[in-house]
């Protein structure tokens, strides 16, 4: 929000400088992001000056050129050739002297040199209004009037005021801080100062010749509508003070009415609309909802259709206005207009921000309604404007004051201790110190006790209605950094529940990282036709886009997002993990689940002079999910193949009905929806799960083993339905004591072999931990192993 700091001195009196007001600000929370410098016109008429046209006579060598002698309040006159045809003796003109820039209207700034034009000296420049940014004109150099002082810094001689932009980031809660006003209210609370508001005493009813009636159908969203008529008015352009008021915040000056209107707008935080009162037919304001599907089209040109929760401000026929948001393409001010319907309306926030973000248009004006303005304000602000819009625009107030205000908004009614005012701020603070803070603020103490305040909350401050509202609101003025740390830090032990949740992430997060993995973070917002179950579809009620529109089942779909930007962008080698959430409605309730997903694509290395990359495959996964688990401490699972929607082919971990990990290939339809065009493999964690399992495993520190480990290998054809999880078991459900690990170091399926059979070899490692394992020992194992694989999985061993 841009706040001009000249503005702010017609609230406050105040000496402080720019600087000096930007840490304030900062420090009673409306935090000041940037301060510049800006001038009404560029270059601020620097080194620009007043002189007194002495002599002009033809020059020798050019027709059209005059050399001339100007008094410029040094102390000799300077020479100046000039080419403009009304350049005359006597004359006061601006004159931009040896050093100085001009800043033209077009083309770049150039600096003035003493030179000589053909053959005459000449040590400056007589300007034109167009050649210094004071107009548009070239016809000829600006002639002043004859009391103008000569020497007199141009900049003094035109009222030039140098101002200052505050950018001040507002956060949403600070409605009551949208303009001039509010920030100054927070200044004049912390400086202990008056604030001035602006006079309207003088306003008055001259006639009521233009007297538009007004009904409001829908209280609801329009709790209070004001409006007044003015007659007899002139638009045409503003003047300069009004003018670089807006411009000093970025606001283009338009004509006289709709600049009071912004300029009421930003100075007291009021939206207003000015009406061509002649344009409405039946001479009838309703604010009420349409039809659904009305078509509508706004200041911009574009046809829009209304939805019938729409707030609009008609006539007797039509809709004219999208109350608080836009105006419609015939209901504003233009050169033409005479007769003025002002309008300054209290709207429901929440209706306005519906329908500004269904409509996608964001105004000054949405801004505010969606925060939350002042319905006290309506009347002040209308009045006002009325009377700068007779005095720069001529005319006469041409109907009373109409006020449909059915149900005031009442103040908040705070009830407030010190005690507890004191104890979360951290710091002793007087109990009349609270009192006049709250009370500077614009707040009423309804009643008063020793132990605390009863308070009357203005409505402008929609954010404050509790009393911790009451407590921060104190703790911005009296300042943060008034706060002394204290020295004396207590703290209770407390118990942390095992294991810990973070730092068992942190261990997994390092681990892949180590290995090549980046971690993403995808936006839990989603599309809709990426849901699989939709029965447990959580949808957004106010989605900002289709494309947003429901919160996700699954890691995946985001992910392969991110895998398609990296593919599109010839990154196509990626090795990414998330820990996330997936959203779930189940019987009505929500649910979050923690997840763990790994994805794979591309490559599995860096291209190599030495060396060509292979393509990640399956297998690449497995080892990042073993080595998942692994880092765990999870050893006791069950392995079944998958085959379901949401895998081409894959695998799964698990425990009794649940499971810990699927990993797998991505299906040819998921990776279609997200434009991906290579194999893509990914592992879905249930994170809550493993950490459940974690808190439960048992760690045992033993020795090493002093006694070697003998590996003993096995070739044996299988039927191709047989597993080599199924054969693992078989062999530790053989040997509990010496087995202590088996391994497949080859895998044969072909023509030699007989018809659904595969070869399977393995490696089978024993060792005693008390002892070396004799061949005999060694024999018996194996064959008790050979006998129990040949008779649970028919296994035929290959000698």
């Amino acid at each position: 929000m841009k706040i001009s700091y000249n503005w702010l001195k017609q609230f406050i009196q105040t000496d402080l400088n720019p600087q000096e007001l930007s840490l304030i600000l900062t420090n009673i929370g409306l935090e000041v992001e940037s301060l510049e410098k800006v001038q009404p016109v560029v270059g601020g008429l620097e080194g620009l000056v007043i002189g007194h046209v002495l002599t002009c006579v033809p020059h020798s060598n050019a027709d059209k050129l005059r050399v001339t002698t100007v008094n410029v309040g040094a102390a000799e006159a300077i020479q100046v050739v000039c080419g403009a045809p009304n350049v005359a003796e006597g004359q006061k003109v601006v004159v931009a002297t040896v050093g100085t820039t001009v800043y033209p209207n077009e083309g770049e700034p150039f600096k003035i040199n003493k030179s000589k034009i053909r053959g005459e000296v000449s040590e400056g420049m007589i300007c034109a209004e167009d050649e210094i940014g004071l107009g548009g004109s070239h016809a000829g150099i600006m002639v002043l009037a004859e009391d103008a002082l000569i020497g007199q810094p141009a900049k003094d001689y035109f009222k030039m005021e140098d101002d200052y932009l505050f950018e001040i980031g507002l956060t949403p809660n600070r409605a009551d801080a949208a303009s001039h006003l509010g920030v100054a209210r927070d200044l004049a609370a912390y400086l202990r100062i008056d604030l001035k508001m602006p006079a309207i005493d003088s306003f008055k009813t001259a006639n009521e010749n233009l007297t538009i009636a007004v009904e409001v159908a829908d209280t609801v969203a329009c709790p209070r509508y004001s409006s007044v008529s003015i007659s007899g008015v002139k638009v045409k352009t503003s003047p300069d003070w009004l003018q670089d008021k807006l411009k000093v915040i970025g606001i283009r000056p338009i004509n006289n009415i709709v600049d009071i209107t912004n300029y009421v707008l930003h100075g007291l935080g009021q939206p207003l609309h000015a009406f061509d009162a002649d344009q409405l037919s039946g001479k009838k304001i309703i604010v009420q909802k349409v039809a659904e599907g009305t078509p509508f089209v706004t200041l911009d040109g574009v046809e829009r259709k209304l939805s019938a929760e729409d707030l609009m401000i008609c006539d007797a026929e039509k809709p004219v206005t999208i109350a608080g948001v836009y105006g419609g393409k015939n209901s504003g001010v233009s050169a033409e207009t005479t007769n003025i319907f002002l309008e300054s309306a209290y709207f429901n926030s929440v209706s306005v921000r519906k329908t500004a973000k269904r409509h996608t248009l964001k105004t000054d004006a949405s801004f505010r309604y969606e925060r939350g303005t002042d319905p006290e304000m309506t009347v002040t602000a209308l009045k006002y404007a009325a009377l700068l819009i007779q005095e720069l625009a001529g005319g006469e107030i041409s109907s009373v004051v109409s006020d449909i205000y059915p149900a005031p908004v009442a103040p908040f009614d705070v009830e407030v201790s010190y005690k507890n005012i004191t104890r979360l701020i951290g710091a002793a603070i007087p109990d009349e110190e609270i009192k006049a803070i709250i009370t500077s603020l614009g707040i009423t103490v309804a009643s008063e006790t020793a132990e605390g305040l009863s308070l009357k909350v203005p409505s402008f401050k929609v954010d404050v209605t509790r009393e911790c509202d009451i407590t921060e609101e104190v703790l911005r003025i009296y300042g943060y950094n008034n706060i002394e740390i204290p020295s004396k830090v207590n703290a209770s032990l407390t118990f942390s529940a095992k294991p810990d949740r973070e730092q068992t992430q942190h261990v997994v997060a390092d681990m892949l990282t180590a290995n090549g993995y980046l971690e993403i973070w995808c936006n839990s917002l989603t599309k809709g036709t990426y849901s699989k179950n939709t029965e447990e579809v959580v949808q957004i009620l106010n989605p900002l886009s289709s494309d947003l529109n429901v919160m996700r089942q699954s890691l995946l779909m985001p992910a392969l997002e991110s895998v398609a930007y990296n593919q599109n962008r010839k990154n196509g080698d990626v090795k990414f993990y998330e820990f996330g959430k997936t959203y779930h409605l189940i019987n009505e309730k929500y649910v979050e689940r923690p997840r763990l997903l790994l994805v794979l694509s591309g490559s599995d290395a860096t291209e190599q002079w030495n060396q060509k990359p292979a393509p990640v495959s399956f297998y690449n996964l497995k080892a990042a999910v073993d080595a998942v688990i692994g880092r765990l401490g999870i050893t006791n699972y069950q392995t079944e193949e998958i085959s379901d929607e949401n895998f081409a082919f894959g695998l799964k971990y698990f425990r009794g009905p649940q499971a810990i990990v699927s990993f797998g290939a991505v299906t040819a339809a998921d990776k279609k929806q997200t434009d991906v065009d290579k194999d893509v493999y990914y592992a879905d964690f249930d994170w809550a799960l493993l950490l459940d399992i974690v808190r439960k495993n048992k760690v045992i520190s033993k020795e090493i083993p002093k006694y070697p480990a003998v590996r003993r290998d096995l070739s044996m054809l299988v039927d191709t339905e047989v597993t080599f999880e199924a054969l693992k078991t078989i062999a530790f459900k053989t040997e509990k004591k010496l087995l202590k690990n088996v391994q497949i170091f080859d895998v044969y399926v072909g023509d030699k072999l007989p018809e659904n059979k595969k070869s399977y070899a393995l490696n089978f490692t024993l060792q005693d931990d008390q002892q070396t394992l004799t061949d005999k020992q060694i024999d018996a194992v194996m064959q008790k192993i050979i006998a129990n694989l040949a008779q649970s999985a028919k296994a035929e061993i290959r000698k």
